[in-house]
């Protein structure tokens, strides 16, 4: 329990040897129970860039992945035959070349002995580097092709777990279509906020994993990393760091308690409470005044230093003297 505050207790020493303190108000801080879900901070889609059929499908949810890893593989067949087709215009072009190599060295003779024009053998000059032209642009389609074809690796975008996996073997997809959607940068506990509360955190706040009173029975506790500013819905998602967080099953809920406010509060240790018939009291030592029993509604429990506490709703005021431990 973090208190607001300097807590003060005025020990002293009773004629029967017993511990007395004096009942000062105390700032305590007012915790709100909601629950948490198991988180990733990125929720990624892993895309396919080519339209086509699943050819090969590598993961399924709940495995793990790395940066750049091949998940999946998307084929089009199209593909393969443009790829054919071009390499039948190339051997074409290729046979064609030769011939027009062949007559621009035989016009080049000719020349020499002055059979032909200039003229001519410039005709045949440009006929080789029309065709070689058109050679150099099929080749560089191809490697366009050749591109496409290696698109159809779907790659994973980040390091983290499969979440889901949309798609099969043999699905057709296309181009942008979700094929797996990874979580990555680590595991939180987010949480779900009501607005009206959301001016009371702030980043660093130490947050407890728990549903009794103040936690205290939680020994996990985490801290407030990320406040998102937006609000949907009437609340705020926050990101809770817990160490050791068990990141197996993302979207699993646990209870948790926020710090939300303070206030003031009479407390005494719990030792300092009996019970006869149902009803609780203290003993307390008027100034000049023999001790009286004073009947107490007791409210909830609070930790302070890993001792038990009692806020006190009725029954004592400010400045009271209460006996430790006198039955």
């Amino acid at each position: 329990m973090r208190l607001i505050g300097a807590f003060c207790l005025a020990l002293a020493a009773t004629s029967a040897g017993a511990e007395t303190f004096e009942v000062l108000p105390t700032e305590i801080v007012e915790w709100k129970s909601v629950y948490g879900e198991v988180a990733t901070r990125d929720l990624v889609p892993a895309r396919a860039r080519l339209g086509g059929t699943v050819a090969e499908l590598d993961v399924s949810e709940g495995q793990r992945v790395t940066a750049g890893e091949q998940i999946a593989l998307v084929e089009d067949d199209k593909l393969q035959f443009r790829l054919s087709a071009l390499d039948a215009r190339r051997e074409a072009l290729s046979a064609q070349l030769e011939t027009a190599q062949s007559e621009l060295e035989r016009g080049q003779t000719l020349f020499d002995r002055g059979v032909i024009t200039t003229q001519r053998l410039d005709e045949l000059r440009t006929a080789v580097d029309v065709i070689e032209g058109e050679l150099r642009s099929l080749d560089s389609e191809r490697l366009i092709i050749e591109q496409q074809v290696d698109e159809g690796g779907v790659l994973a975008p980040e390091a983290g777990v499969v979440l889901s996996v949309p798609v099969s073997r043999g699905s057709v997809v296309t181009p942008g279509e979700t094929i797996a959607v990874i979580g990555g940068g680590g595991v939180y506990l987010r949480l779900s906020v009501p607005e009206r509360h959301a001016q009371d955190l702030a980043e660093g706040d130490e947050i407890r994993l728990g549903a009794g009173p103040d936690g205290r029975e939680a020994a996990r506790t985490g801290t407030l990393v990320k406040l998102y500013p937006q609000i949907e819905g009437g609340r705020v998602q926050a990101d809770v760091e817990v160490e050791g967080l068990d990141g197996r099953f993302v979207g699993r809920r646990l209870p948790v308690r926020l710090p939300v406010g303070e206030r003031e509060a009479l407390l005494v240790p719990q030792a300092a409470l009996h019970q006869v018939g149902g009803l609780d009291y203290v003993w307390t030592e008027p100034e000049n005044a023999d001790r009286l029993r004073r009947t107490v509604v007791p409210g909830r429990e609070v930790s302070i230093d890993g001792e038990p506490w009692r806020e006190i709703l009725s029954g004592l005021t400010t400045g009271d003297r209460v006996v430790l431990g006198d039955e």
